[in-house]
């Protein structure tokens, strides 16, 4: 009897977990105060009536860091539009080492926004952001809604094309 009742307890439990989950498509995307690479503050409502992709990444991940040259070359192909407030990228690192982070940044020439608290794991953002594999991205709307989730490849390049059209 007791085994039974843990285990509806966890089944309970466990649905009321993810009936939480903040980080769903149609929902408002958490904000996100960090500190940029060149140690200035950055807040995501700062970009607010832009289409942002939100990557989180880090250099110690082998998917991110490849995955890195497709970003550079969307975010180059869409420069007009970035130049125009319709898109940007920021990338959100789980490093816990600056100079890492920096070297990464240098060697892909990262030119959208980075940010980070070097704090690997056990970042606040990576928790409200509900990351627990790498890499993982979110995309949201001018409003700050969330519109997709973890696309990557060719979808993602798709849904960012026919996203930025749109406008």
């Amino acid at each position: 009897m007791k085994n039974s009742l843990t285990i509806l307890f966890f089944i309970l439990f466990s649905g009321y977990i993810s009936a939480q989950n903040t980080i769903e498509v149609g929902k408002k995307a958490p904000e996100i105060t960090m500190t940029k690479a060149d140690g200035t503050s950055f807040s995501l409502s700062a970009l607010k009536g832009k289409l942002v992709l939100i990557d989180f990444w880090a250099t110690w991940c082998a998917p991110c860091v490849e995955e890195q040259p497709q970003l550079k070359t969307m975010y180059d192909t869409y420069s007009g539009q970035v130049k125009k407030n319709q898109f940007e990228i920021v990338g959100v690192s789980l490093d816990k080492n600056k100079e890492s982070w920096q070297k990464a940044i240098d060697r892909f020439q990262i030119n959208w926004i980075q940010i980070s608290d070097l704090k690997f794991w056990k970042s606040p953002v990576a928790k409200l952001y509900e990351v627990d594999e790498l890499p993982f991205n979110v995309i949201i709307d001018g409003q700050g809604t969330i519109i997709a989730k973890n696309l990557h490849g060719q979808e993602l390049e798709d849904f960012i094309k026919k996203n930025l059209t749109q406008n």
